[in-house]
Formats: C-alpha cells, structure tokens, sequence
C-alpha cells in the first residue's frame, strides 16, 4: 500500500465529515494526506475553497498534506488514485463534483472497482466506542478485511468484533443430514469461531470478541455498527455472505450503518 490517504472533497457536509476522518485516521497511522476534487469536463464548480478548508483540517492534525484538483470522470478519477493510495476516503453523498448522483451511487461505484479499502464517512460521530467491528466468512475477501480491521483496531487501541452471520437456506439439505437444527447452529458456531482463532493467536495484543447469529449479515453488521467506531467489510464474500458482490452486503451496509464502513478488495 501507499504511504498516504487519499480524501475527495466537494464542500458538502458529508466530504468534510471525510476529512475529519481521514485526517484522524493519518494522525493514527502515521501516514500522509492526499485530497483530491474532482471537476467533471465543462465544470464551473470552484473548488479553491473546500479545498482549503480541508487542508486546514488536515493540518491540524498534524499530518504531510497535498492537494489537488483533477479534471475527470468522478467514479473513473477516484478508482484511478486508489491504486497508489493506502486507502480512498468519501462522502456517503456529496455536491459539486458528484452533483446529479443518486444517492450513495458514487461510493457504491467507488467501493465496488477502487484497489484497497475504501471508507464512506456520514456526518461526525459522536463519541467513542472503541471498537471495530468486522464482517468475516473465511472467505478470500473477507480474510482482506480482516487484515485491515485488525490495523484499524491496533491503531485505535480499541476491541475488535467479528461477526460471522449466518442463514439456512429456506430448502436445507443441512437440517436433514444433521436431524435438527440445534445440530446445524452449533456446526456453524464451530466453524465460525474455528476462523477466528488464528488471528486471536496471531494478535495477542488485540481484544477480540467474536458473535455467530443466525441472521442476515447485513442486518447484524448493521446492528452492531450502532456500537463501533467503524465497521468493515470485504467486497464479496462466502457462506452467509455468499455470491454478495457490492450490492448485496456491502451494499446494505453502506446504506444502513450509523457509522463509517470501510469496503476492502484485495490488491491483484
């Protein structure tokens, strides 16, 4: 990864909720500040201003900040400074350079194509959790997020909580082979809580809890982001996140969660 965080600004509330958090989260990591507005072809936005606010913003956390304004396709420019970003920060909706978007449609398009982590901030937080909280299936992807979260609940010096949610399909061969469903729920605990014991080995300093419910990932990230400080999630995923390409989980959880979610693909 890069040694810099990239942010895009466009003078909206949620862009300079961005900052905040991108500025916050160099400070923790020791990285730098890149930030970035993008001016569509034929553009008459003035960006000298939010980019100076936003400057000054960085700065006071004490971090290297740049910036820069780029003529561009949004979705296209921002995928494009992924690749030699540690991570991309937006808005969950924004003006000026995402003017005409539906909202969410920009981090959704951002999430889903971007190298690396992307994390869609809402408004400020208030107050501290300290806590991360990590969808996880032992998938490809989700062992990508889990690489992140970890970093992220390091550097916070807070509890990390993996949520392993799972469903039985409506038409279930497991129920009839294991004869109950009691049966069934504890195999999905033990597999669940089997992906989770190696990194608590691997990272002994770390606090982490661990939940296996019987439920819609979605709706149980969602729930347990009302909690944490962030919530993370990898781009698709197995198991109970099976065949979830960015419009399913991630999706719902970009949509739902109080708190900012960080999507993470794997770097190919």
């Amino acid at each position: 990864m890069g040694g810099q965080i990239v942010v895009a600004v466009d003078g909206s509330a949620p862009a300079t909720a961005a900052v905040e958090w991108s500025a916050a989260d160099a400070a923790r990591r020791g990285l730098d500040l890149r930030i970035v507005h993008v001016r569509r072809p034929g553009g008459t936005d003035d960006p000298a201003r939010a980019l100076e606010a936003a400057a000054l913003a960085g700065q006071a956390e004490r971090v290297g900040v740049t910036t820069e304004v780029i003529a561009g396709n949004v979705v296209d420019t921002l995928v494009a400074e992924s690749l030699a970003a540690d991570s991309l920060v937006l808005g969950a909706r924004g003006l000026g350079g995402f003017t005409g978007m539906l909202a969410g449609s920009v981090s959704v398009a951002v999430a889903g194509h971007a190298a690396g982590p992307v994390v869609v901030a809402r408004t400020p937080p208030q107050g501290r959790h300290d806590r991360v909280v990590v969808g996880f299936d032992g998938s490809g992807h989700a062992r990508t997020a889990m690489e992140y979260a970890v970093e992220q609940a390091r550097a916070r010096r807070a509890r990390l909580h993996v949520v392993s949610a799972w469903q039985i399909p409506v038409s279930s061969p497991y129920a009839a082979a294991y004869g109950s469903l009691i049966e069934v729920m504890q195999d999905a605990d033990r597999q669940a809580h089997g992906h989770v014991v190696p990194w608590r080995q691997a990272n002994p300093d770390l606090v982490i809890t661990e939940e296996q419910p019987c439920e819609h990932p979605v709706s149980a990230l969602v729930r347990a982001a009302g909690t944490a400080d962030l919530v993370v999630v990898g781009s698709r995923g197995l198991g109970g996140f099976a065949s979830a390409v960015l419009g399913s989980v991630g999706h719902g959880v970009l949509h739902h969660a109080a708190c900012p979610v960080a999507v993470v693909r794997p770097r190919f």
